[in-house]
């Protein structure tokens, strides 16, 4: 059972990358020599099988020889069927929900998805009111309104739109905020931070190593640290105060995530909360921007207070 009636061999591996074998697979399938073809087709039916195999038994199941599921590993851009395995029990775990979905079912119009963000908006908040602690929403109203500057964290998409908002809110108040997404600067924005400094860190995982890091640096410098984060995360147990959430995510891969929402209504209730706590130097600093904006485009009509 050798390669050498096989059509000429290719080389897909030299440019291939082993953290998607799964894409690999479908990109190169017929791209490959007779045999590892053979092994392709057989993984790509059962995917789930093979993360449990032994080499010999792949082989057998293929009707080929080891070093042919050895070629056929390093075409995914994998050293052996030891790294293949592992990175395909890796692509599945977070995989299978995507590979699983109906394309050809019926779907609700764009009414009813509308109605279907809503209704998870509605659900995903009412969930969070449930699990909120008052007191450390109480405690991290106090931390921000007191500092002498606000550095917000977040890495990744939703967590760095929601740092953005959460600094975006609190510089209207006269807070000096600054939100940070990359990952570098936030360990060295992290590490010039004193006592009178806070460090919020917004992170719907809790386990990045990159907000738990920074939260290490600030620590060590005596800044205050807060996290809006999931319960029982490694970030909310090293921060000093955290507002913790555990939230569902709807298991429709279609439909953007709901817990977002969640976050924002936290990160508006906080900045509610320190607008009330500082009522004159808020007002005066609203005002101020308000008539700022009219004398830059001239309207005065109704318009949002804090925008």
């Amino acid at each position: 059972m050798d390669d050498q009636h096989d059509k000429g061999a290719v080389q897909p591996h030299s440019a291939q990358v082993a953290i998607d074998v799964i894409s690999n697979l479908n990109s190169l399938i017929d791209e490959l020599p007779n045999r590892e073809m053979n092994v392709a087709r057989f993984v790509r039916e059962n995917l789930e099988a093979v993360t449990s195999m032994s080499i010999a038994e792949l082989a057998k199941a293929c009707e080929v020889s080891s070093p042919t599921v050895v070629r056929f590993c390093r075409s995914m851009g994998c050293d052996g069927y030891r790294e293949f395995k592992m990175r395909l029990a890796q692509n599945l775990a977070v995989s299978l929900q995507y590979m699983i979905v109906d394309v050809n079912e019926n779907h609700p119009s764009e009414a009813g998805n509308v109605d279907q963000i809503i209704g998870a908006l509605s659900a995903t908040v009412n969930i969070m009111r449930k699990q909120l602690d008052s007191h450390a929403l109480s405690v991290a109203k106090e931390a921000i309104a007191d500092a002498r500057s606000v550095l917000v964290g977040g890495i990744g998409g939703g967590s760095s739109m929601l740092a953005e908002e959460a600094a975006n809110r609190l510089f209207r108040l006269g807070i000096p905020a600054a939100a940070v997404s990359d990952s570098y600067l936030l360990q060295m924005r992290a590490a010039t931070l004193q006592p009178a400094d806070v460090l919020l860190l917004i992170s719907a995982s809790g386990e990045a190593t990159e907000i738990v890091t920074a939260a290490e640096i600030a620590n060590g410098y005596g800044a205050k640290t807060l996290a809006i984060s999931k319960a029982g995360s490694r970030l909310t147990q090293l921060v000093a105060t955290a507002i913790e959430v555990d939230l569902p995510e709807d298991p429709d891969v279609h439909k953007p995530t709901a817990s977002r929402y969640a976050y924002l209504v936290l990160i508006d209730a906080l900045a509610m909360s320190i607008a009330q706590y500082n009522a004159g130097r808020t007002t005066e600093n609203l005002r101020r921007i308000r008539a700022s904006l009219t004398a830059y485009h001239g309207r005065t009509g109704s318009q949002p207070l804090g925008d």
